[in-house]
């Protein structure tokens, strides 16, 4: 249910969207991973084994619902500022686990090669 789901990097099936400048880009980004976080596109979606989004569906959807989450400027600035701090942490989280996992390798092959 990956269909709408914003990423950094274009994959296989999806579409690219160019921005002039990061900011606009970290902005468009946020707008689109708050919807598809909050199954906004379910929906739209079509095909019975792979759903996907039609980008028609999705190009009209998203400028209506963009431009309404984008009105309050300010407000939006904030929200935005919020879920980057978010992602941060989430990453700085998971590069902690990975190293918890690491040091729990070390000392159980240390401990068992005694």
């Amino acid at each position: 249910m990956n269909s709408g789901k914003p990423q950094k990097e274009p994959f296989t099936n999806s579409f690219v969207i160019i921005f002039q400048n990061e900011e606009d880009c970290e902005n468009i980004y946020f707008v689109a991973y708050s919807l598809w976080k909050t199954k906004f596109w379910h929906p739209f979606l079509v095909g019975s084994v792979i759903p996907f989004l039609r980008l028609q569906i999705f190009s009209k959807e998203f400028n209506l619902k963009a431009s309404l989450m984008m009105q309050e400027h300010e407000e939006h600035l904030k929200q935005v500022a919020a879920l980057k701090l978010l992602e941060q942490k989430e990453k700085q989280f998971h590069e902690n686990i990975n190293l918890i996992n690491d040091m729990r390798k070390v000392i159980l092959h240390r401990y068992s090669n005694r």
